[in-house]
This record gives structure tokens, C-alpha cells and sequence, in this order.
């Protein structure tokens, strides 16, 4: 017999309806077919043990016994899976041969993967690919199966990501939950991620940089200069000699903030003679390839600038449009197509034909031209997200959804126009011993860009082009008059959950050390593209961010600051986690072991565990005592075994306490150590099932 296991019950369904008939359902637990049993499970049905099923005394949360670090890694079924968990386990047992259906990324290798290892099977497991839920697509891949050990590096490297999330998540949310509670904040539990915490960080820097922005104005000087052919206009361009000297006139960015050396200028250019040469006059032609179709990610930035979506919720509408097998698999960080599906172009784009909303996409498609988005080197274990073979009733399907398909059918449209091809002309201007340039854009051919209507930059925009006549170099100009543009600096835009999302992946702009910058620049960013979404939710129902306004911008509250404060910088700043992510990539691909990555993760687990003896964090309470004695705890009223005393949160570091007078600490009576004295406040308690259950 063979045997399917499917990562959800949706996907089991959908390949049974392509095996042979008959087909018998058991329950909601299997289906039988002619050519096999299909089951499935519900995403992960193994979960990683407590640290508590380990040990009964990792229940108590206590710094000294950090970190904790498993020699053998433990797996239990998860709450309310066992049932479907068994017939899995049952149906493994009967069957000659496995077919791996799990969804073609990272995770859906792994879930099935441990199920298989839980239960200690033996039997040959073959592998199907789907990135599409339609009738043509299923049987193709299914008379492409692969053996499933050609995986076996993506499981690593899930393997990895998940003991490592454990390794920091456990540890690290422990240690600085204690170090806060010693300052006071006794019921706080501050989760610590290796991703989610560094994403936390980003909104906390840019929140400070926007409270901290003084704004600042600066000026652009232009002229227009007479030629034999035309009037134009160019822009002032100091030399770096010049803002050398004049240091003190420029910010940073080169930008002229000296008002009274704009007006100099000014004076000097208006004054006689008018004179100037053009220096340089080049025309090339620049042709432009069309926007790769869709990566989830690059999906969930444009559906948020332009519908307003959130990331998840873009998420879940790519997946209902995936499971009506509209649109092909949604959880895709590839925006490459493999060339075996360019035959299915002209089905598709003829598809396009019979929808109205989709015909405009239609009026110069060809679809024998092949754009560069054909790359079988770019595909791993899935492509781009594109229309399907099926053809769309718009009827049958939400707004929003109707919305996410066209942005999925206009970025696959786009394959099939020509290139967007004009002539770009630069133009050089000495007046006055000063340079001046100009831009200006002819457009020979729109190819792409009809399906991307753009909107003209206004005529005061620091970078628009302007109409030039046809000149030479060497020519001759006069200079009619000159003009001043006064700008302002304006802060950083807030992140919103879609730009958060475009950070997250472009991670090399927000790292610490410069050299990493460029090492960075092709990784994959931090997350994934189907938990990025999850985890900018986290943050926002764990109340960490707030989100306000119609552009649902991200704001940090309270409780960020504090996790963000006492951490160390090797955690809120993203080069070690996107460092790791690029780790765990060039893993799936057969480089490094799970075993070196793991080694690596427990060296810095247990190197902040001990920065966290040390982390500081605002102490609480308006009528706080700090503690005599180290100074960095505050003193609590407790319940003892001989009555309420009074104690420091630095406890067990600080052993600090006193006797209780009238509600308040006798300090100045006793300041010895009170060894005998047991601390038996429950909430000092926190089970890990507790944290996790919080978190």
C-alpha cells in the first residue's frame, strides 16, 4: 500500500480527488483510493518537551540553573492531535511505501519528516512537490516524485531553526524576566525571540529617532540657461572642494542649510557675465526588465501600500485563493519560475482574456516573449506565486481576494510584456566655475510599464527630470535667472506592518557593524515568509506594539522599551540572527551541519544568560526602596515561614533583608543577611507551560 501524508486535511483531499476511484472515506482520518491511502495531519502535531520534562525543578524559574541545554531533544503530540496522531502512526505501520506531501518549503519537510522519526519508520518515503492545488498540476507532480533523502537537508535546517528558537526562547525570556522582576516589575514575562526580538527593535530605534528629529531646513539652487535650441533648467552642484571649505554650510547628506551662502550664490550667479558651456551632453539607452512575479513577501508590501492590507491578512487570503487552486503555493521566497511551466503561458494569459477586470493585462501580451524571471537555477523547492491553469470567476471570490489575484495576475502579465526601453539624457553645465545638471527621460518604448501606471514627479521634486533641448557639448549658454527651493528634512516614516515586513527581508539596512552590511545584503533577511506575519502579530497582541492611525502605523509601547533597554545589543540588533538565517539557508543547501549551528546557538545562549546576571532594568514604584546593599535590586514586602520581612528582587544574587515596621522596611534596625529565611511568595513561580501559554 501506499501511503500520503499531507501536511493539512484541505491538501489530503485535493490529492485524493486526483488518484484513482473508488474512493472511501474513513471518518474525517483517511481517505482510501485506488491508488492508495491519503491522510494528512494538522501542521505540526509533535511539539518540543518543557524544560520542566526534563527536569520537575526547571518548573521554578532560577538563574542559577541557566541555561538549559537538552543532550537529547524530546517531542511529545500535541494536545488534541492524538487521535489523528494514532491513525497516522497506524496507517505507517501497514504501509509498503511513504509519499511526503508536506508543503515544499522548510517547515512542511520537517513536520511530516518527525512524525515519520517519532514513530521509527523504516520504509522507503518518496517526495511530491506541490505548488499548486489544480487537477493538472497534482498529476504532474505526482508522476515526478523524488526520493525523499534528496530533503534531507531541509529538514537539518528546520531542525535547526526550531531547537535554536527553543535554546533562546526558554533561556533567554527566563533569565531577563528575572533580571526585570528584580527591579520591581514582578508580573512582567518578557518573551524573548530570535527573530521577533531584534523585529521589536527596529520599531524602538525608529521611534526614538522620530522623537528625537529636529528638523532642518536646506536649500536647492537652480538656473535656467539659454541654449540656441531651447531653454532649460539645472541644479546646482557644489564640488566636494567646495563643501570642504565651506563645511559648516552642508549637513551630512551634502545638503546646502546655510541660508546666507544660497543667497551668495545666487548674487554671484545673477551677476554678469552670463556666459556658461555645456561640458557634457550624453544620450544612452537604458532598458528595463519588468518586476519579478511575486515572492509572499513582496506580495504583503504591495497589497499593503495599496489596499492597506496587513501582512497576515494577505497571508490568509493567498491561501484561500491557493486552496480554490486560483494562485499556486502562497508561503513561496522565490520570485523565480521554472522554465517546464512556460507552457502553460499561453492557457493562462488566454484565461486573463475571458475576466473584464483581467482583459487589460491582455492588450500586448505575447506569449512566446520569456523574461528573465524563467531561471531554473533561481527554483528550490518552490517558485513564484502565479495564476494557475484555472480559469477565475470573480463571483465565486471575496473583494480582497479578487484584489490579491490581480496583483498576482498583473506581476505574471508583466512576464510577457517587452522591456521598458528610453533614452536618458545628462547634462553638464560650468557657469560661474560651478557645475550644474540636468536629467531628462525620452520614452521609445513602455513595453511593461503600461500594466504600472506611475504618477510624474511634481516639478519642485529634487530628482525630477526636465524637457532638455538637443545640445552639444562644447555649446553655449546664457544664464537667464536663478531660483531658490527651500526644503525641509523630515523624519523617518514609522514602520507599518507591510514596511516592517519589507525591513525584515532587507535586514543588511539595519545591521550594527558596517562590514557586515555588505555581507548581508544577499541573505534572505530574518524570518521566513510564512512567520514574519505571525511574529509582527505577537508583538501587537502581546502589547508590546500598538497600532494606530489609517496607515496602521507601528508604535512601541511601555513594555517594549523595558525588554528592548535591558537587553544586550547582540540581541537587538539583527547581525547575528540574520547571520544565523543565512546559516540556516546555505544549510537547506547542503552546507554546515545542524550540529555546528546548535553548537554555535548554545555558546550564545549561555553568553547572555550571564549578561543577563548583570542587566538593568527602571525600577518600578513611585515609593521604591532601592536595596542598601547592591543597589540595584529595590526592597519587596514578603510572606515567610516566621512572618512578612522585607527583601531584595536581587534575590538569590542579593540576600538583603529586614524585619517589617509598620508596612515599611527596618533598614535602619537590622541590615544583616537573614539566611534562615525562605522566600515562599507564589508569584515568585513562574511555570515554563505558564510562559508559553502567555506568550
Amino acid at each position: 500500500m501506499r501511503l500520503y501524508i499531507a501536511e493539512k486535511p484541505s491538501m489530503g483531499r485535493e490529492i485524493a480527488a486526483c488518484l484513482a476511484p473508488p474512493h472511501n472515506v474513513n471518518g474525517k482520518s483517511f481517505i482510501a483510493t485506488g491508488d492508495g491511502v491519503v491522510t494528512w495531519l494538522y501542521g505540526h502535531v509533535l511539539e518540543q518537551d518543557e524544560p520542566e520534562d526534563y527536569d520537575p525543578k526547571y518548573k521554578l524559574w532560577a538563574a542559577e540553573d541557566l541555561p538549559i541545554i537538552p543532550l537529547d531533544w524530546k517531542l511529545h503530540v500535541v494536545e488534541g492531535s492524538s487521535a489523528q496522531f494514532d491513525v497516522v502512526k497506524k496507517l505507517i505501520g501497514k504501509a509498503d511505501e511513504i509519499v511526503h506531501a508536506g508543503d515544499p518549503d522548510r517547515e512542511g519537510q520537517l513536520l511530516v519528516d518527525e512524525v515519520l522519526d517519532y514513530v521509527g519508520n523504516k520504509k522507503p518515503v518518496k517526495r511530491i512537490l506541490l505548488n499548486a492545488l489544480d487537477e493538472k498540476s497534482i498529476k504532474r507532480a505526482n508522476a515526478n516524485l523524488r526520493d525523499n533523502s534528496e530533503f534531507v537537508n531541509l529538514k537539518q535546517s528546520a531542525l535547526a531553526r526550531s531547537r535554536a528558537d527553543w535554546l533562546i526562547g526558554m533561556n533567554l525570556s527566563r533569565a531577563y524576566t528575572l533580571a526585570a522582576r528584580r527591579a520591581g516589575h514582578r508580573d512582567v514575562v518578557l518573551p524573548i525571540g530570535r527573530v521577533k526580538t531584534p523585529t521589536l527593535a527596529l520599531i524602538v530605534r525608529r521611534e526614538r529617532e522620530i522623537k528625537n528629529f529636529k528638523p532642518v531646513d536646506y536649500y536647492l539652487l537652480r538656473a535656467e540657461f539659454e541654449h540656441a535650441n531651447g531653454s532649460f533648467v539645472a541644479q546646482w552642484k557644489p564640488s566636494e572642494d567646495f563643501m570642504l571649505k565651506a563645511a559648516k554650510a552642508f549637513d551630512p547628506e551634502g545638503r546646502l542649510i546655510d541660508k546666507q551662502l544660497a543667497d551668495e550664490m545666487l548674487k554671484k550667479f545673477k551677476a554678469k557675465p552670463h556666459d556658461g558651456q555645456i561640458t557634457l551632453y550624453e544620450t544612452k539607452e537604458k532598458r528595463e526588465a519588468a518586476p519579478l512575479p511575486f515572492s509572499l513577501s513582496a506580495l504583503q508590501v504591495a497589497a499593503g501600500k495599496q489596499f492597506g492590507y496587513d501582512p497576515q491578512q494577505v497571508l490568509d487570503i493567498a491561501q484561500r485563493l491557493y486552496e480554490k487552486k486560483l494562485t499556486t503555493y502562497p508561503r513561496s521566497d522565490c520570485s523565480f519560475l521554472p522554465t517546464n511551466q512556460f507552457k502553460d503561458a499561453p492557457t493562462i494569459l488566454r484565461n486573463f482574456e475571458a475576466v473584464q477586470q483581467l482583459r487589460p493585462l491582455m492588450l500586448k501580451a505575447d506569449a512566446k516573449f520569456k523574461s528573465r524571471a524563467w531561471n531554473d537555477k533561481k527554483i528550490s523547492a518552490h517558485h513564484a506565486i502565479i495564476p494557475t491553469l484555472n480559469t477565475l470567476d470573480p463571483r465565486m471570490i471575496s473583494p480582497a481576494e479578487l484584489n490579491v489575484y490581480l496583483l498576482i495576475a498583473r506581476g505574471y502579465a508583466a512576464q510577457f510584456h517587452q522591456l521598458f526601453v528610453y533614452d536618458e539624457t545628462n547634462v553638464a553645465v560650468d557657469y560661474k566655475e560651478e557645475k550644474f545638471g540636468a536629467r531628462g527621460k525620452v520614452i521609445k518604448q513602455l513595453g511593461w510599464k503600461e500594466l504600472y501606471p506611475t504618477k510624474k514627479k511634481p516639478a519642485d521634486d529634487e530628482d525630477a527630470e526636465v524637457l532638455l533641448p538637443s545640445m552639444s557639448k562644447g555649446d553655449a549658454v546664457e544664464y537667464k535667472s536663478g531660483s531658490m527651493l527651500k526644503k525641509t528634512t523630515k523624519p523617518p516614516p514609522r514602520f507599518t506592518p507591510s514596511s516592517l515586513v519589507q525591513g525584515m527581508k532587507d535586514i543588511h539596512k539595519y545591521v550594527k557593524n558596517p562590514e557586515s552590511k555588505k555581507q548581508l545584503k544577499d541573505v534572505y533577511g530574518i524570518g521566513t515568509e510564512a512567520t514574519r506575519a505571525t511574529i509582527i502579530d505577537e508583538l501587537i497582541k502581546r502589547k508590546f506594539l500598538s497600532v494606530t492611525g489609517k496607515k496602521k502605523e507601528l508604535e512601541p509601547t511601555e513594555q517594549a522599551y523595558l525588554l528592548i533597554d535591558m537587553l544586550p545589543d547582540d540581541m537587538t540588533y539583527p547581525d547575528a540572527t540574520a547571520i544565523w538565517e543565512d546559516k540556516l539557508h546555505s544549510m537547506s543547501e547542503g552546507s554546515g551541519t545542524l550540529e555546528e549551528f546548535l553548537s554555535g546557538q548554545v555558546e550564545f545562549t549561555k553568553r547572555l544568560c550571564a549578561m543577563a546576571n548583570d542587566a538593568t532594568a527602571k525600577l518600578v514604584g513611585d515609593d521604591k526602596i532601592l536595596c542598601p546593599r547592591c543597589g540595584r535590586g529595590i526592597m519587596v514586602k514578603r510572606k515567610g515561614r516566621n512572618g512578612e520581612f522585607w527583601g531584595c528582587t536581587n534575590y538569590p544574587s542579593c540576600r538583603m533583608s529586614c524585619d517589617d515596621r509598620d508596612g515599611k522596611p527596618a533598614i535602619d534596625l537590622r541590615r544583616a543577611q537573614r539566611s534562615g529565611q525562605a522566600f515562599d511568595d507564589d508569584e515568585e513561580i513562574i511555570s515554563s507551560v505558564d510562559f508559553m501559554r502567555r506568550k
